[in-house]
């Protein structure tokens, strides 16, 4: 039971740091420019990375 605790209390600890982190950064987490779909951009706005392969004819 002890181990289980420990876990749920760094675990706890961990996800708290982040938090804090990000509402103190002030920056919203957000993901990738395509991944899944095969290198296919489904973002709104294209990001600085799919910008740039797609002036150097790299899709």
């Amino acid at each position: 039971m002890i181990y289980f605790l420990v876990t749920f209390v760094f675990i706890a600890f961990v996800v708290a740091i982040m938090a804090i982190g990000v509402i103190f950064g002030r920056r919203a987490i957000k993901g990738s420019c395509g991944g899944v779909n095969n290198g296919n951009c489904v973002c709104v706005e294209k990001c600085d990375k799919r910008k740039k392969m797609e002036a150097e004819g790299n899709v």
